[in-house]
């Protein structure tokens, strides 16, 4: 399943590589009458589930209007927790988001998140770390059991970085009042990161659901001078791109669905026509042959993610 998320639709710069630098002067009433307008494209599209966050400037606010003024009867909607976005749409902020994995931070954040009951279905953690601390943190996973219990949610993390696994294992051994905590995992994966094929035997055996951002690496699946590196991995997903008859993207996401089976990975479309190409990838499967040529093409997750902490906001 491909579902939406909401980063590019709720500020005006995130982590990515753009095709055009020149962006138009941000006008928050625009922004967000062109954020509901592809939430209904999405919708419109077949698209169901919708990630959200406080971290993602006004995409909550968005998302929650949106709601209110299209009355969608069928949707869910994951958000997260932890991050403040703090950027005030000024694209000359050093700074766009700040963490703080506090109790204090979960239960502020959580009076605007329940606003999507009876629509949300996963509450994350915003990208637990080991150094964050949040998974010791005995009052933040009592709360979270709470809501868990309460309001019949399932509560999972989003994680990001080279121990990407290590966290998620550390996870998956929390228990509160002898149950797991912890039933969603949002993850970083695509043909250059493949690390958590490691540990999809166990996450399978637990059938826990899995969530899959970054699918299109922040733009770098696309050929770019700025990356020879990957030039190999361009030929192939060019000649399958060209095979299928879609785009390079559509290949991308088709591998993580063929690879992983998981509950859904995000597009992370800001308008219509990336979100329809993005779509493309319901008309064909890969082959296992060639599924196996691109798992072979894995970069290590030590180079990933040292060359993803480059990439800048724009």
């Amino acid at each position: 399943m491909i579902g939406l998320g909401t980063a590019a639709i709720g500020r005006p710069q995130y982590i990515n590589i753009r095709e055009n630098s020149n962006v138009k002067t941000f006008n928050k009433s625009e922004f967000s009458i062109e954020g509901k307008a592809m939430l209904t494209q999405a919708y419109q599209k077949g698209i169901r589930h919708f990630d959200t966050a406080p971290g993602y400037g006004m995409a909550e606010q968005i998302l929650l209007e949106w709601i209110e003024e299209f009355q969608p009867k069928d949707i869910k909607i994951s958000t997260k927790w932890g991050y403040t976005y703090v950027a005030d749409f000024d694209s000359s902020a050093i700074v766009h988001e700040v963490k703080e994995h506090s109790l204090s931070k979960l239960n502020q954040q959580w009076k605007i998140s329940k606003k999507f009951l009876p629509y949300l279905n996963i509450y994350q953690i915003h990208s637990a770390t080991l150094d964050s601390g949040v998974l010791e943190n005995e009052a933040v996973l009592d709360r979270l059991y709470e809501l868990k219990s309460k309001y019949k949610i399932t509560i999972g993390l989003s994680t990001s970085g080279e121990y990407q696994n290590t966290i998620i294992k550390k996870a998956l051994s929390i228990q509160v009042n002898n149950e797991p905590l912890f039933d969603s995992f949002q993850v970083t994966y695509n043909v250059f990161n493949q690390h958590l094929l490691e540990i999809m035997k166990l996450l399978s055996k637990l059938d826990k659901k899995l969530i899959i951002k970054e699918a299109l690496a922040n733009g770098r699946v696309f050929p770019n001078y700025k990356f020879p590196n990957y030039n190999n991995i361009y030929l192939v997903l060019d000649a399958l791109a060209t095979k299928y008859k879609v785009g390079i993207d559509a290949i991308a996401l088709r591998f993580c669905e063929e690879t992983l089976k998981p509950y859904a990975v995000l597009s992370g479309a800001s308008i219509g026509s990336h979100l329809i190409s993005n779509l493309e990838v319901s008309k064909f499967e890969l082959l296992e042959s060639e599924i196996n040529l691109l798992k072979s093409l894995a970069v290590s997750p030590k180079a990933y993610w040292e060359e993803r902490q480059l990439l800048e906001w724009n």
